[in-house]
């Protein structure tokens, strides 16, 4: 996700100087694929470029009506996470770089 023009980007330019692999290069985070946790609850984590979860929802609404990611028509991604944390709103794109993984969680948009 590439920060709005309104918020900063929190790209660690520690990370690209040391040259750790990073998920979703050049953007701030990933949104993983869902996890089902149950019939009805599933849960979504947000990584950093070092795969660290940062940010999570956990629901058994649809996702895109709870605030915390915003999503396009059919066929439905996220196109918008907010940040709980500092209400920072970060642009997803689908993820280009096919099979980037944190841990076993597929990451679907950067």
């Amino acid at each position: 996700m590439r920060a709005q023009a309104s918020t900063v980007s929190l790209i660690s330019a520690a990370t690209f100087a040391t040259g750790v692999a990073a998920i979703c290069s050049s953007f701030s985070y990933g949104v993983g694929n869902v996890i089902s946790l149950s019939d009805t609850l599933n849960k979504w984590n947000v990584y950093n470029e070092n795969c660290d979860v940062v940010d999570s929802l956990t629901t058994s609404d649809n996702p895109c009506t709870v605030g915390m990611f915003g999503c396009t028509p059919a066929p439905i991604t996220f196109d918008k996470f907010t940040n709980i944390t500092n209400n920072a709103s970060y642009i997803c794109v689908s993820e280009p770089y096919s099979g980037e993984v944190c841990g076993n969680n597929t990451i679907s948009v950067c």
